[in-house]
């Protein structure tokens, strides 16, 4: 059985890696096949293949009806009005609410829309909104087929949408039709959902104003997006952001608390002469309770994969109670395994799935020859250390893969942590959301004290130097040998060496950046939506051009792009920083990179009092006539002219820092946001300068740029505009993204290809994150 359902989760896993999903027949292909192999084949390796094959089919089946509900592109972008309910708990980001809304009726005719929305609601200035699930309310909203920005090494929204059912996104249009219709529609679904909402209510009007209100809601109803993202900082370099949601640990908990209470009442029989054990036994019925108790707990949870596992393990252990048949661990966590695929294959595409199954698998590998029985509170100590040391060294080389940094005091983290969330913080704030109204604010208030003084603990350690490794994602290779020392550190006792197995770690964390050849550079513009980002390589120097928008307070490119990807590379510091100029398309992740990672020096046209400057480390002006050489790549600024500073009245896009790379005969020109104004006096000035085979389109392609004079000059092969999809400004301007094509220039738009790499050397290689790494699940 196990066999089997590894071969269903490895078939599952694979098809997430696919660019087309089967067509039916080859879907029946698979079955058919899997079948032959139970018939013809023999042993383990006959059920994994079956398992691999039925996997595969299984989760192509399903994403085709996930799939299927479409937006029509002709409907993008016009106005529909609908009425549905809200579908889960929504969520205040500050300038309004985003929801799930559930599509019962379209009033628009002859327009078709899929099921499951996620829509923003933005708020008017002094307007007050206030969604709850379950309500029912007629909406005029404006709609698009699911997009999300497309890099290597970050998140995926686009295959988060389809784990969630969600095939359109939007907002709300002002309108007078917008109206509540019902106060609550009663649906299984929404019935929870009310119940979470409630709760958090409670939680949030108690703790009114305290700095971890959210990390309590997070631990009571597995909603976390209330936590502020210094939170989130401290709690990945301590290593213990595991605990700030609703974990196994906690499930299992709540679940012995309510099999032991029941267990106690059936054995008095309520305190009656009902005689109750004799009807049925006390085990049986605690069996009921505890699984009973895990999934209410975990319907109030979100229904997250650590959840759902801890879910399934328990329930199949009280089905096995109830029939009699007990079977070992390792069957139970492959039982749940098998359920979380099944019900969820897209499960494997996202961390906890590897993090949960792989916690609970070291913990299994570790325990084989070393039987114990805890007794007294030595022996419960004991106990604890090794399974935690299990699972610190049994997680490294998955979490280096997945996050590219490990925490180091991450074991004494957790020992602190650990008991203090579990057994304290977590009851604590689960009697103060349950209980009545005079009892619940005190207890809520003690919980966020306890917690209060523990992160104040977490926040010492994540402060000291080496709280974190770091280290570029390894190859699969490195990684595999990486797990072979783990299990050769982890395995039984007598076996040889054990301490041996750190030398296959060595490799892991020694791994050294990948980075150009001398003489030759790499430009890579990534895609942050609508705003400019560009990391330049040389063989020992990087420069980052622009940092991206803001997209929501607390969220910007900085945090949601370029973070991830420097960290994936293992790059640890910038030598350089420019930010073009003030427009928060360009500068909105210049200060969470500032305070992220060194950066050398920083470039800018920004005014003195601006606070990236007052926050750089060194600031320069960007001067046209800057030149500078680095690794035989020769780096000059062409804009602005010095005498631009001294117009008060001047716009920010004409001061944007023009920067020209260039070696081995190739270059590439970064204009920013300059207009034709600025277009004219570099063609009249220097237009020897500005040829360049790739041309990052000056202001996203506007009209008010790209000016063919401009284009004649510089001659670009290629031209790049890093554009938003389907954003506002309507970026690139038709007539402007023609104009490139009628002069026989290639055009890369990022809201289309995702990231773009350009490598200049010998050759200009050209790379789309879109196209090599294609997903079934990418807009066509």
């Amino acid at each position: 059985m196990r066999s089997t359902i590894l071969g269903v989760a490895a078939g599952a896993a694979f098809l997430q890696t696919r660019a087309t999903l089967p067509e039916a027949w080859q879907i029946a292909a698979c079955l058919a096949a899997s079948i032959a192999c139970l018939i013809a084949l023999r042993g383990m390796v006959r059920a994994a293949i079956a398992g691999a094959l039925a996997g595969f089919a299984w989760a192509a089946f399903l994403a085709h009806l996930a799939l299927a509900p479409q937006l029509e592109k002709s409907d993008e972008g016009r106005d529909i009005d609908i009425v549905g309910t809200v579908a889960k708990l929504p969520h205040d980001f500050g300038q309004g609410t985003r929801f799930q809304f559930e599509v019962e009726q379209v009033l628009t005719p002859q327009t078709e829309i899929p099921p499951m929305l996620a829509l923003s609601w933005y708020r008017a200035e002094d307007e007050r909104l206030q969604l709850r699930p379950g309500e029912r309310w007629r909406l005029t909203v404006r709609l698009q087929r699911p997009h999300g920005n497309a890099n290597p090494h970050g998140f995926d929204y686009e295959a988060w949408l389809l784990g969630q059912g969600i095939r359109a996104t939007g907002y709300v249009r002002a309108a007078p039709g917008n109206g509540r219709l019902n106060a609550f529609v009663a649906t299984p679904g929404n019935v929870v959902e009310r119940c979470r909402d409630l709760l958090r209510a409670r939680i949030l009007a108690a703790l009114d104003g305290k700095p971890y209100a959210g990390v309590i809601v997070a631990l009571v109803v597995g909603d976390q997006r209330g936590i502020e993202q210094p939170d989130w900082d401290v709690f990945n370099r301590t290593g213990v952001s595991h605990l700030v949601a609703i974990s196994g640990l906690h499930i299992t908990m709540v679940a012995g608390m309510a099999a032991l209470a029941m267990s106690q009442l059936w054995r008095r029989s309520f305190f009656t002469r009902a005689q109750l054990p004799l009807l049925l036994p006390a085990q049986k019925v605690a069996a009921i309770a505890g699984a009973a108790a895990a999934l209410l707990y975990v319907l109030l949870a979100g229904f997250g994969v650590p959840a759902q596992r801890t879910l399934y393990m328990l329930a199949v252990v009280a089905a096995a109670l109830w029939l009699g048949r007990l079977a070992s661990v390792s069957h139970i966590l492959c039982l749940a395994l098998g359920l979380v695929v099944l019900l969820d294959p897209w499960a494997v595409l996202w961390p906890g799935f590897w993090l949960s199954f792989g916690a609970v698998g070291v913990i299994l590998y570790a325990g084989v020859g070393r039987m114990q029985v805890a007794e007294g509170w030595r022996g419960s100590l004991r106990l604890a250390a090794g399974t935690q040391y299990a699972v610190t060294l049994g997680l490294v080389p998955l979490t280096l893969l997945l996050f590219s940094q490990v925490s180091l005091v991450g074991p004494l983290a957790n020992a602190l942590a650990i008991p203090v969330v579990s057994f304290v913080v977590t009851p604590l704030a689960l009697a103060g959301s349950l209980l009545p109204a005079p009892l619940a604010g005190p207890i809520l208030l003690a919980a966020h004290a306890v917690l209060a003084l523990l992160a104040w603990a977490l926040d010492w350690l994540a402060g000291l130097p080496l709280a974190v490794w770091s280290a570029p994602a390894p190859p699969p290779w490195l990684f595999v040998l990486a797990l072979l020392g783990t299990a050769w550190m982890l395995a039984p006792r007598g076996w040889p060496h054990r301490w041996a197995g750190a030398a296959a770690w060595l490799p892991l964390f020694l791994l050294q950046p990948s980075h150009p050849a001398p003489g030759s550079f790499s430009v890579t513009a990534f895609d942050v939506g609508q705003g400019m980002a560009l990391l330049v390589e040389t063989r020992g120097h990087r420069l980052l051009y622009d940092t991206g928008p803001q997209y929501a307070p607390g969220q910007d490119a900085g945090s949601r792009v370029l973070l991830p990807y420097l960290r994936a590379r293992g790059i640890r510091r910038l030598d350089s920083l420019v930010v073009s100029h003030s427009d928060v398309d360009h500068a909105g992740g210049a200060l969470t990179l500032l305070d992220a990672l060194p950066v050398d020096t920083v470039s800018s046209s920004l005014g003195p009092g601006h606070r990236i400057v007052q926050a750089a480390r060194r600031h320069a002006r960007c001067v046209a006539g800057q030149r500078w050489e680095w690794d035989g790549v020769v780096f000059e600024m062409l804009q602005p002219a010095p005498a631009s500073y001294q117009d008060s009245d001047l716009k920010a896009n004409a001061r944007s820092c023009t920067l020209r790379i260039a070696a081995q005969g190739r270059a590439v020109l970064l204009a920013g946001d300059i207009e034709a104004a600025q277009e004219a006096a570099l063609v009249s000035g220097s237009p020897e300068k500005l040829r360049a085979d790739v041309l990052l389109a000056p202001h996203h392609g506007s009209g008010t740029s790209s000016s063919p004079a401009f284009l004649a000059a510089v001659q670009p092969a290629i031209g790049v505009f890093q554009v938003g999809y389907r954003n506002r400004y309507r970026h690139p301007k038709k007539e402007i993204f023609e104009r490139y094509g009628e002069l026989q220039i290639r055009r890369l738009r990022t809201d289309d290809a995702g990231a773009i790499t350009f490598e200049f050397g010998p050759d200009l290689v050209t790379s789309e994150y879109r196209r090599a790494h294609a997903r079934y699940w990418f807009e066509p």
